[in-house]
């Protein structure tokens, strides 16, 4: 989900849930996404989980397909983006069981998802995982909004 805050394009990311994630900030944010089955359509499975992972329905009247991004574990991430709005602090996300502590034999609950968040696209570029930051690329071409050189390190 993407939207216009003052004439600045914002993206909406969410940072995973559980106890491996908790700590972790920049790098670790992502667009909310999921697996799917050979059988199934992908944007019907990115709708789904967008909404599984955040509790808002994607609705739009367009959506924008970017190019599949093949990520460093090999998974291949199909994405697509749309303008809408939203209040993060309201997510509602689906829930996964880990053991935890580790091997403690005790199951935990957690949030796939603990929080969202909406982002300056400079910002963004920063917090999302690195195998997804082709994803903010290729928005920011199709709308016509080139992303501002990353500083050099």
């Amino acid at each position: 989900m993407f939207r216009y805050a003052d004439a600045e394009l914002e993206v909406l990311l969410v940072h995973p849930g559980g106890p491996f994630w908790a700590k972790k900030d920049e790098g670790a944010w992502s667009i909310p996404k999921g697996e799917y089955e050979e059988h199934e359509a992908p944007f019907e499975v990115a709708r789904r989980e967008f909404q599984e992972e955040t509790g808002f329905k994607a609705i739009a009247n367009t959506f924008i397909q970017l190019d599949p991004i093949r990520q460093p574990s090999r998974k291949l991430i199909s994405a697509w983006a749309f303008e809408g709005n939203c209040d993060p602090s309201t997510i509602a996300s689906n829930t996964f069981v880990v053991e935890w502590p580790p091997r403690s034999g005790k199951q935990a609950e957690f949030p796939e998802v603990d929080r969202a968040g909406w982002f300056s696209i400079d910002a963004a570029m920063k917090k999302i995982h690195k195998g997804q930051l082709g994803f903010i690329e290729q928005l920011c071409i199709k709308l016509g909004y080139p992303p501002k050189p990353m500083p050099s390190q």
